[in-house]
């Protein structure tokens, strides 16, 4: 399914919905998964396996409009290709020691990250509003992380690392669907099929392979392992495409306050499931602050998309045409 980049507010507000869903429900099935599968690389790259040949078979078969694989297109997302998986990489591996609240409180820093970004590559000055929003969720996000921050050193050094790599994947992603013209499933399939090269070299390197597959086969007997690794199989597939679409229909920091806007929710839900933490004062002050930047942004945004501001000022919201 194709989609114009300049259509409707609601397309933009479908696109950012979608990928809020599909993102927090990701977090919770991968941390399920990796509590029993802890080879998270292996993981991953039967994820890009599976979506790489969901979409050669669609386009094979007419469901999806996506064009042929072209070297001098995956040329041009290699780079893409390889800060997304150096993201989920450290990601996951972050995700085997550090609860989910904590991994999130981690993760809401890359708006503020991406802000600064824009300014090296030419997106300019951001408007007042865009500023003082993504800073009041920066701000919300250090209140509740000195709620409850459990002290591990490799978690939390990889959730940090993750944030650079998934700022500089997202700000590429924008600008390739932008100038470029690749639709969020194009760009899908070059990232699924130059990601298992260097998955494959990942795996053999850090000593999972063959040891991941002789735990795979062994738990392959256990019926709710099996479904949680289905549905994390197909949760990555729509995850990769909603993010590709929020990112090139909306803009990389709209994709990443929308990541922060589902960490509120996954970061509640976070405290009770899959190890949970102890509810302070600084926790809940923080996400309130963290929810009020991210309304705020929200609301800005979808103003600008109904009011379709003739030629307005480059900032970091505005995506080069």
């Amino acid at each position: 399914m194709e989609f114009n980049p300049d259509s409707t507010p609601y397309l933009s507000i479908f696109a950012a919905l979608s990928y809020g869903v599909s993102s927090m429900a990701m977090v919770f099935i991968n941390k399920a998964v990796l509590m029993q599968y802890s080879d998270s690389m292996t993981l991953l790259m039967f994820q890009q396996l599976v979506t790489t040949l969901l979409i050669h078979f669609g386009r094979v078969l007419g469901y999806t409009k996506a064009k042929g694989f072209s070297v001098d297109t995956a040329k041009k997302l290699l780079l893409v290709s390889l800060f997304y998986n150096a993201n989920v990489a450290f990601a996951l591996a972050s995700l085997k020691g550090v609860n989910i609240p904590m991994y999130i409180a981690i993760k809401r820093l890359t708006p503020l990250a991406v802000l600064i970004a824009g300014f090296f590559y030419g997106k300019g000055r951001p408007s007042t509003q865009v500023t003082l929003s993504v800073l009041l969720t920066a701000a919300g996000v250090l209140i509740a992380a000195l709620g409850d921050f459990s002290f591990d050193l490799v978690g939390y050094s990889m959730a940090f690392v993750s944030v650079f790599f998934q700022t500089m994947y997202l700000i590429l992603v924008e600008r390739s669907g932008a100038e470029d013209g690749l639709s969020s499933v194009e760009i899908m399939f070059y990232n699924s099929v130059l990601s298992l090269p260097f998955l494959l070299f990942l795996i053999i390197a850090t000593g999972e392979f063959p040891n991941s597959l002789v735990m795979l086969f062994a738990k392959s007997n256990s019926f709710s392992f099996m479904v949680l690794l289905v549905l994390s199989l197909v949760m990555g597939i729509a995850l990769n495409y909603t993010m590709f679409l929020c990112t090139i229909v909306n803009s990389a920091l709209t994709t990443t306050i929308v990541g922060v806007l589902k960490g509120v929710g996954s970061t509640t839900l976070g405290f009770f499931l899959l190890g949970g933490v102890q509810i302070h004062a600084l926790n809940v002050t923080g996400l309130v602050i963290n929810t009020a930047g991210g309304v705020w942004y929200s609301l800005a945004k979808y103003h600008q998309k109904r009011s379709k501001l003739p030629k307005q000022m480059p900032d970091v919201e505005t995506r080069r045409k």
